[in-house]
């Protein structure tokens, strides 16, 4: 009979992930597909940026909050004002509020400088101040007309620093045509936050449901599975181009039922005489 192992990490839904969907929505279809949790992207719907409001949902809903996505997009410029250190300030209070253990946080852009220019030192402060865990992401290059340019400082590969924990997100590793499984590795105990999503390896971030790409999902989980991975597993996918409300949860509870059956490992059997 074969014996498996499942971590006891919990597996979330990104709120991003049923965009152009609400974020109340996201708790809804979260807690009926059945996911242990949520990841709140908090962009420019209003209520992404009102913990009070989150936490509402969450208690309704039965579905806890696990992670807070900083607002560190393009678009999320100006959510929750301009300078960057005090969003990463509200994005801790929001995951102490909710119960959250980590914030995901971007590398900075090259023209914010002096962010730039303390990014290392002020999350190891942070983290130093707090048991949330600020887990930095990997990025990707902007490739176009045979060349790549890097809009992060100092750069979208943010390994090559001494983070205190990271987030793997495998969309962003097909942009980058990174190899998965060695950053993975280089983040070794480090890595505290998985986004779960595919890619075919091309210029745009794509989130394909994993499993319809070309990355290594289904080995990332197994190998963290055989680890004992104790932290979060997220699924953030790109599902804007459903046709309905159905198509979306079909997609999603694909997504789920995916990281399910690979985030599991051949256990060891001792028997005894």
């Amino acid at each position: 009979m074969a014996v498996v192992q499942v971590p006891a990490a919990k597996i979330a839904l990104s709120t991003a992930s049923v965009y152009p969907e609400s974020t109340a929505a996201a708790f809804e279809i979260a807690s009926r597909l059945g996911y242990d949790g949520v990841e709140v992207m908090v962009w420019t719907d209003p209520v992404s940026q009102d913990p009070e409001a989150l936490k509402r949902l969450s208690d309704y809903h039965e579905v806890p909050v696990v992670a807070v996505h900083a607002p560190c997009l393009i678009i999320t410029q100006r959510v929750w004002g301009t300078e960057p250190w005090a969003k990463l300030v509200r994005a801790r209070n929001a995951a102490d509020l909710l119960g959250a253990t980590t914030v995901v946080v971007h590398p900075p852009f090259r023209w914010q400088r002096d962010y730039a220019r303390d990014f290392l030192a002020g999350i190891r402060r942070m983290s130093n101040d707090t048991d949330v865990r600020f887990a930095v992401e990997n990025m990707f290059p902007l490739r176009a007309r045979g060349r790549a340019v890097t809009p992060y400082a100092p750069d979208w590969d943010p390994t090559d620093e001494d983070f205190p924990d990271f987030t793997i997100d495998l969309s962003h590793t097909s942009v980058s045509q990174s190899d998965a499984m060695d950053m993975a590795r280089k983040m070794d105990r480090r890595l505290a936050h998985v986004h779960i999503a595919d890619g075919i390896g091309g210029p745009r971030d794509e989130h394909m449901v994993p499993g319809r790409g070309t990355q290594p999902c289904a080995e990332l989980l197994e190998t963290l599975a055989r680890a004992g991975f104790d932290g979060i597993v997220v699924v953030e996918v790109n599902t804007r181009r459903a046709e309905s409300r159905a198509e979306r949860e079909a997609d999603l509870a694909e997504a789920l039922a995916f990281t399910r059956l690979h985030f599991a490992a051949p256990a060891e059997v001792t028997t005894d005489g």
